[in-house]
Order: structure tokens, then C-alpha cells, then sequence
């Protein structure tokens, strides 16, 4: 783990299923984890930094290790209320809409759709970052996913853009924190207006 920021944990694990290293992050002054996979190293970490008091996800894909997390730190999961019917019953989660305030005002949730009914962003304005799903990814500059991950792949970026473009005018924000790929640490905002205008 990595504080990337003044409050912001970042760390890589490879993810079991799609066999890729996804990121997840801490914001240490809010308890609040973000599309969470946890090893045991970063478990014992956690514990370090003060235990976590609630789990955000951007998407409903995310679930990654918040059953193990919920139930070792006694903590519930919420997620974007479009994707709710992908849980089953023993997972603790709770819905969350867009507009939101989440985790004691801390952070606000998005609206992005486009790729999904549930795709979100996350604002954290306390340390000036924008949380995102599987809509924008970070893998030697900003870039969308394969079109194969895509049902409309024109229509999908068309509304990707169009999402990211009224966040990055609405919003005010230094770090993009994404699920795939390093975050953008310092000058996230304009870098996501360009992605929206000329990205691909």
C-alpha cells in the first residue's frame, strides 16, 4: 500500500477471475475502502491505519473481497442501487443513489452509466479526488475498455464521454482514482476533460 496522496491509500492485487491486477484505495480519514481486493498484507495494514468503517463500490462488477472485509471489520457494503440484483442474500450491501451523500457526507455519487446502469463516480471532495468504475481506465494515459467489453461500442463511448465531460466541468477534483490501472495523481481534472474530448 501506497498513501498516493494526503489521505489516499492505493494498492494493486491481481484479481482471481480476470486474472488482470485491478486497484483499490483507502481514504484513511473517512474509513471509507473503495472496490476493495485485500490479500492478507493489506489486511493487516488496514488495521494499522485505523479499521475501515464503510465500503463504496463504483459499480456492481466490484465486489472483489467485501465479504471477507465485511465480516472481519463488522462493516456493510453499498453500492449503485441499478445493480442491486446482482447480489444475493448473504452478501451484506446496501443501495446507494446517484446524488447521494455516502459515508457521513464524504463522498457524493455520480451518475456515468453508459457501459452499465450502475456505473458511477465517486467525488471525495475532502481529498480532492473523483473515484471511477470500468468507464475510463489508466494504463499508459486514459483509455476506454476493449470494444469487445461493450454491448454498443459507439453509443457507449458517446455516453462515456458525454458522463466524463459534465464531471470534469461540474466537479472540482486533483486525482482520478480508477479500478483498472495506476490512479491519476495531480491534474486528473483536465486530464479527464481531454479524455472526454479527444480520448479513445
Amino acid at each position: 500500500m501506497e498513501e498516493v496522496a494526503p489521505g489516499i491509500w492505493h494498492w494493486t492485487a491481481r484479481h482471481p477471475r480476470i486474472g488482470l491486477d485491478v486497484s483499490s484505495y483507502y481514504l484513511s480519514d473517512s474509513g471509507v475502502l473503495l472496490d476493495p481486493l485485500a490479500p492478507d498484507d493489506v489486511m493487516v495494514r488496514l488495521e494499522e491505519l485505523g479499521p475501515p468503517r464503510e465500503i463504496l463500490l463504483t459499480n456492481r462488477h466490484h465486489w472483489r473481497d467485501c465479504s471477507k472485509l465485511a465480516q472481519r471489520f463488522g462493516i456493510r457494503v453499498r453500492a449503485p442501487r441499478p445493480g442491486m440484483h446482482e447480489f444475493s442474500d448473504d452478501q451484506p450491501v446496501d443501495a446507494f443513489d446517484f446524488g447521494e451523500e455516502l459515508a457521513g457526507g464524504a463522498v457524493i455519487a455520480y451518475e456515468v452509466g453508459a457501459i452499465c446502469p450502475d456505473e458511477s463516480a465517486l467525488h471525495i471532495p475532502a481529498v480532492n479526488a473523483l473515484a471511477v468504475a470500468d468507464g475510463v481506465i489508466h494504463y499508459d494515459g486514459l483509455r476506454f475498455v476493449p470494444d469487445n467489453l461493450m454491448d454498443e461500442p459507439l453509443r457507449t463511448k458517446a455516453g462515456l464521454r458525454s458522463a466524463y465531460r459534465g464531471l470534469a466541468d461540474e466537479l472540482d477534483f486533483h486525482h482520478l482514482l480508477t479500478a483498472h490501472g495506476e490512479p491519476v495523481v495531480g491534474g486528473a481534472r483536465e486530464a479527464l476533460r481531454d479524455f472526454a474530448e479527444n480520448g479513445g
